[in-house]
């Protein structure tokens, strides 16, 4: 049977609480508003917390996906998945982080191709760490989205990830700047992140959108940019996710033929 092969995106920093998992969720949102099928692949295998920012109790894990593989239990992939609404599922990062480094990368690969053929978008959020688990999602991704914050570690690592990318001839990222995380450090102007970092900052999220009872959208599994309001409250942000959602779904869609 044909069927469509989805697009999948890796939200990534080159440190933590940066926002990877606020923007991954975020931009969940904006695709659920055109009606597409989402997929989030919760790559933090020893820490990760989408399920937790969606409220959204789990039984399925990647672990119990792997496990599955490895042993001929294996039968289909929504087996695995959790909904948290008609258009979003989840597949969440372990329970017990000693599962983590039972994860082989080559089982990563395997999950990443199940999911484009089941979904249109797979979000796909990350630690931080440079390791080969996250290595092998970055090189078998459509597209990444480098997320990073006005602060001189971040910069710094920012700047170093960058020089990779450009060792390994790997072009296929954006850079979103998120003032939104500490609204008061301001430490570099958009010009001096430029210079300094040598490449163009794709997007920036406004130290605006900065959220004082974000708990409370967590503790009620809420997503932002499903709120009715979000629109014209923060319209130069919701205007910036709509932007990345569609800058990195853009590229021209090819049939495939698989079996499910």
């Amino acid at each position: 049977m044909a069927r469509k092969k989805g697009k999948s995106l890796c939200i990534f920093g080159a440190k933590g609480g940066v926002g990877k998992t606020s923007t991954t969720i975020n931009l969940a949102g904006i695709y659920q508003t055109i009606e597409k099928k989402i997929l989030i692949m919760d790559m933090d295998l020893s820490g990760g917390g989408i399920a937790t920012s969606l409220n959204c109790p789990f039984t399925s894990t990647i672990y119990n996906f792997v496990d599955d593989y490895n042993n001929n239990r294996y039968k289909e992939f929504h087996n695995y998945v959790t909904s948290y609404n008609e258009y979003i599922d989840i597949l969440p990062s372990p329970k017990d982080p000693r599962q983590a480094s039972k994860i082989d990368t080559k089982y990563i690969e395997i999950a990443l191709d199940k999911a484009v053929y089941n979904y249109d978008i797979v979000l796909i959020d990350t630690d931080h760490v440079l390791d080969e688990r996250n290595l092998v999602v970055l090189d078998n991704v459509d597209n990444i989205l480098f997320v990073m914050t006005n602060d001189p570690l971040d910069l710094k690592n920012m700047k170093s990830l960058l020089s990779i990318f450009k060792d390994l001839e790997k072009t296929n990222y954006k850079i979103l700047l998120n003032n939104s995380i500490n609204p008061y450090k301001k430490y570099f102007s958009l010009f001096e992140l430029r210079n300094i970092l040598k490449a163009n900052i794709d997007y920036s999220i406004s130290s605006e959108f900065f959220l004082k009872n974000f708990d409370e959208y967590v503790m009620n599994g809420k997503i932002v940019t499903l709120e009715p309001k979000m629109p014209n409250i923060f319209a130069k942000d919701f205007s910036a996710f709509m932007s990345i959602a569609a800058d990195m779904t853009k590229e021209k869609e090819t049939t495939y033929h698989e079996e499910k």
